[in-house]
This record gives C-alpha cells, sequence and structure tokens, in this order.
C-alpha cells in the first residue's frame, strides 16, 4: 500500500508541476507584452523634459511680452494723467459756472414771479403794456 501512495504522491507532483509550468508558460507571454509596454512608456518619459522645458520656455516668453506690454499700458496711461486732470478740472469749473448761472436764472425767475403777481394783484397789465410798447417804439426810432 505504501508504493500506490508513494506513485500518487508522485502523479499529483508531476500534475502541480505541469499546472505550474502551464501558468508560467500564460504569465510569460503576457509580461512579453508587457515589457514593450515599459519600452513605449519609457520612450515617452524620455521625451518629457524636453517637452517640459520647451512650454517653459514658451511661458516664459509669454509672461514677459505680457509684462512689456503692461509696462507700456502704465507708461502711456502716466502720459495721459495730466490730460484727465484738466478734463477733470474744466468739468469742475464747469459745474461751477453752471450751478451759478442756474442759481441767477432761479433768482430771476422768482423777481419776475413775484412782479406778475404784483401786477396781478394791482391791476396794472395795460400800464405796462403800453410802457413796453412805448419802449420799444422809443428804441426803434433811435435806429
Amino acid at each position: 500500500m505504501a508504493n500506490w501512495i508513494l506513485i500518487l504522491l508522485g502523479i499529483g507532483a508531476v500534475l502541480i508541476g505541469l499546472g505550474l509550468l502551464a501558468v508560467s508558460g500564460f504569465l510569460f507571454m503576457k509580461l512579453g507584452g508587457l515589457g514593450k509596454l515599459i519600452q513605449s512608456a519609457t520612450k515617452t518619459t524620455d521625451q518629457l523634459p524636453e517637452k517640459v522645458d520647451e512650454i517653459t520656455s514658451q511661458l516664459t516668453d509669454i509672461l514677459k511680452t505680457g509684462n512689456k506690454t503692461l509696462h507700456q499700458v502704465n507708461q502711456q496711461i502716466k502720459e495721459l494723467s495730466p490730460l484727465f486732470y484738466l478734463i477733470g478740472d474744466a468739468g469742475r469749473a464747469t459745474h461751477n459756472m453752471t450751478s451759478s448761472v442756474l442759481k441767477t436764472a432761479n433768482q430771476l425767475q422768482e423777481k419776475t414771479e413775484e412782479a406778475n403777481l404784483t401786477i396781478a394783484n394791482k391791476n396794472l397789465q395795460g400800464i405796462y403794456g403800453l410802457a413796453t410798447i412805448g419802449y420799444f417804439l422809443v428804441k426803434f426810432n433811435k435806429k
């Protein structure tokens, strides 16, 4: 009986060996393709530093150009600042003048309204009308 056990153990060991040989063959086939993939990835990653340097230099150029443009714009704004101040001063002066004229016009309007009320209250429209016609006739005759 001991011989049968040894024979069965031997057959089991051979079957396990054949199974491991099949698994290792399958893995060898698949891992061979993985090697090609790793070589391809290596080629790609070898190019990365050059690409990164290229992109970095382009970005540096873009940033330098942007800084130069901003410097030029700032310079032009500095040159235009006195003009803006002048326009602002002119606007303030115009505002002061128009507010003064508006104040005077409002005062004249109030005085005119008061005079019209006085004329209407005292029924003097006819007399003032005659005086106005006389004034214009005298002025017309002088010309």
